[in-house]
């Protein structure tokens, strides 16, 4: 390299670093380096002193945490039409009457919601999340034109969702055929699209609202097109009653039994399990998508400790409460200690911060290149603003981010290299119009199902 040319295409110097790379620990005085989409250096500035350091673009580091992205495992960006409406019905809203349901959002209304819930999202730190919902192929391409990445997916499913909360389960195999076709002609259109920074997987929505026959299919072709699975897992008594009630098995052995019990599934909440159902979710090798603040909102207490013993791997989404990744680390560690009833090795900053980045991105398939700030990764990165008095002192900058820190004190983040968002903003879009546009296709879907504008009335009752 000439003398006139830069070191480095982007280059932070005086961050302390919370690198999650267990070789790399806590850096304090940081120099993190990024060419092109990658990190190339990541030392104490003690360590490259000597070195002439160059590039197109120097961040000033002083008083700012550094941290890996934040790799969200599970959300659904568009139920941010949801928000303060449903929190307090007592369960998701596929299966409330009265509110607006995954058949009632159409396809411009998706795409502005998801951007809404993304933009949250990304500037909450998460730098990779994993969404499923409606109208996947135009909310994939919504949000990741936000710079993010995103893993994309519709529910599939052979139930007819009309009536699900009715309480009705009625399995159709055009409607299975018919969603099985979707998923797969969604991933073979995305999949690696944007610069590689979008990603699909299969994503049944819960094992109540899949047929035995309907999951055998999903599973025969996820092996054929290499793909992961996520899907609800014994997230609710009503699901575990109706698999028992369908099957006569719980929804752990009826995954195990149709093929997709194995460790590229993603499972999310695993709430409403037995020892049993435990032992196997651990013996295959599972992730659980803990949502901790989703389910003790919902008045369920989580399985995660007894989960981690078995040897399942535990890492952590938002799910449609909020963006922030943060406040979840924190409402992760205080669920797994009233599991153990006390404060012990078990569940320390350490572990929620883990489940945030590194156990994410391997849960994505992602461990090899996402999760942490190591040389040679791709550059998806975090600067915390801790030059803010909930922050002071930080002695400890881990345990400071998850007991008090805050998504709104994210200042910077950085995807494959691009800065994304600067000073707490998205660099890429308008947020405003993204603000607007959300907002008002929330008050559209709501007007529309239930006749009455929340903007002027709130949160319809329900009786």
């Amino acid at each position: 390299m000439s003398a006139d040319q830069p070191t480095f295409d982007l280059l932070v110097r005086g961050c302390t670093a919370l690198t999650g790379d267990p070789a790399l620990g806590l850096v304090r005085d940081a120099v993190i380096g990024i060419t092109g989409n990658s990190l190339s250096l990541v030392a104490p500035a003690a360590d490259v002193r000597d070195r002439p350091l160059s590039a197109r673009r120097t961040i000033d580091g002083r008083g700012l945490l550094a941290t890996p992205g934040f790799v969200n495992v599970h959300t659904h960006t568009v139920l941010t039409m949801a928000r303060g409406m449903t929190e307090d019905l007592g369960f998701a809203p596929a299966y409330t009457p009265g509110v607006p349901h995954y058949g009632d959002v159409r396809e411009e209304e998706a795409a502005a919601l998801a951007r809404l819930g993304a933009l949250e999202l990304m500037t909450f730190g998460s730098t990779l999340i994993n969404d499923f919902y409606a109208h996947a192929h135009v909310t994939l391409p919504a949000i990741a034109e936000l710079g993010l990445r995103v893993c994309s997916s519709a529910w599939i499913h052979d139930v007819d969702f009309d009536h699900v909360h009715e309480g009705v389960w009625r399995y159709d195999p055009k409607i299975g055929e018919r969603s099985l076709r979707y998923g797969i002609e969604h991933a073979e259109r995305w999949q690696g699209a944007f610069d590689g920074r979008t990603s699909v997987m299969f994503t049944p929505h819960a094992p109540d609202n899949c047929s035995r026959d309907f999951l055998r299919d999903v599973a025969e072709a996820s092996r054929r097109m290499d793909l992961r699975v996520m899907t609800h897992l014994a997230q609710s008594r009503i699901e575990v009653a109706q698999v028992r009630r369908r099957d006569g098995m719980t929804p752990a052995e009826l995954l195990d039994d149709v093929g997709l019990l194995n460790d590229r599934l993603i499972g999310a909440h695993c709430l409403v399990m037995t020892e049993s159902d435990i032992a196997r979710c651990g013996a295959a090798g599972i992730f659980v998508a803990h949502c901790p603040k989703v389910n003790m909102t919902g008045g369920y207490l989580p399985m995660t400790s007894a989960l981690r013993q078995a040897g399942a791997a535990i890492a952590l989404g938002t799910d449609n409460m909020h963006g922030d990744m943060v406040e979840i680390m924190r409402w992760a560690l205080a669920s797994g200690r009233l599991q153990e009833a006390q404060v012990n090795d078990v569940w320390q900053a350490e572990d929620v911060f883990r489940m945030a980045t590194l156990e994410g991105a391997a849960a994505m398939g992602r461990s090899a290149d996402l999760g942490s700030l190591t040389p040679g990764k791709k550059a998806d990165l975090v600067l915390f603003d801790f030059r803010r008095p909930h922050l002071a002192p930080a002695f400890h900058p881990l345990g400071t981010l998850v007991h008090v820190g805050q998504g709104r004190d994210v200042s910077t983040v950085i995807v494959d290299g691009r800065v994304v968002v600067e000073n707490g903003h998205a660099t890429l879009v308008d947020e405003e119009r993204i603000i607007a546009e959300g907002a008002a296709a929330a008050d559209a879907i709501w007007t529309r199902v239930t006749g009455r504008s929340p903007a002027i009335y709130g949160r319809p009752r329900f009786d």
